[in-house]
């Protein structure tokens, strides 16, 4: 039996407002709960006044992170037991401090790089911010794990960049165009799944109404590693912990209990 362990958990929201939204419904849907009581408790900070941080990390604005972790300490302070932020372009300013924080960080680029690796073997594609590509924050850490990972066509780059610009202006349906048109140009070009390493093209994906199986959502596996982090299993056999694996199911994504 899978039961939530106590821990709350704290979610730098804000960045943007769509993401950290569709990240609470995600772990409303995969929370292995059938009443109230049984869904984690969350803590959420949203603060849209965060510079921002593909800007900044492209030379181009102020730099957040000294905000961001003004923020988590405050979710701290709330009560705060695990923390996250469903941002991956955060994450370039988090991981200078993510070590000193009194509460552990779950960190999005790690969780969906386990994922992607696990769905395919053979490497992705990587869609993101431009501060998020150029920065090396992802290709860094797949190169260490000896995973192949490709950066965009140029043109593929741009159109994802757009469909971002889209989904912060709440036009979910040019988003979803536009992702579409940027993945079956790197699909052809490499039959290979992508990683959206932008909590929002997930938005722009499922708009697109592509198969789930073509794309590992950072927005969904961060999801799902919190949940890991919330709930253990009461069977001594668990080892007071359970593994996942993804499925496609009516095109979503569940996990599973291995009890």
């Amino acid at each position: 039996m899978v039961k939530k362990n106590g821990k709350v958990l704290g979610v730098l929201g804000g960045m943007g407002p769509a993401a950290a939204a569709e990240f609470l419904r995600l772990l409303a849907v995969y929370a292995p709960a059938e009443t109230d009581q049984e869904h984690p408790t969350v803590i959420m900070l949203g603060d849209t006044d965060l510079p921002d941080r593909s800007a900044a990390m492209l030379g181009k604005g102020a730099d957040p992170g000294p905000q961001m972790r003004d923020d988590f300490e405050k979710l701290i302070t709330w009560g705060a037991d695990v923390l996250c932020a469903p941002c991956n372009s955060a994450h370039y300013f988090i991981e200078q401090f993510a070590a000193e924080l009194t509460a552990p960080l779950i960190n999005i680029t790690d969780v969906t790089l386990a994922e992607a690796a696990k769905l395919s073997p053979k490497g992705a594609w990587l869609l993101g911010t431009q501060g998020t590509l150029r920065s090396g924050l992802y290709q860094k850490k797949a190169a260490e794990r000896g995973f192949a990972l490709y950066d965009p066509l140029p043109l593929a780059g741009e159109w994802a960049e757009e469909s971002l610009r889209y989904i912060k202006s709440g036009n979910f349906t040019l988003a979803g165009e536009r992702l579409r048109q940027a993945a079956e140009l790197l699909w052809r070009e490499n039959d290979v799944p992508l990683v959206l390493a932008c909590t929002e093209l997930p938005l722009a994906y499922g708009a697109a109404q592509l198969p789930d199986q073509r794309a590992v959502s950072s927005l969904a596996a961060l999801a799902r590693a919190c949940l890991r982090e919330l709930y253990t299993c009461e069977k001594r056999a668990c080892g007071l912990f359970f593994l996942f694996e993804m499925r496609h199911d009516d095109d979503r994504s569940h996990i599973i209990y291995n009890e």
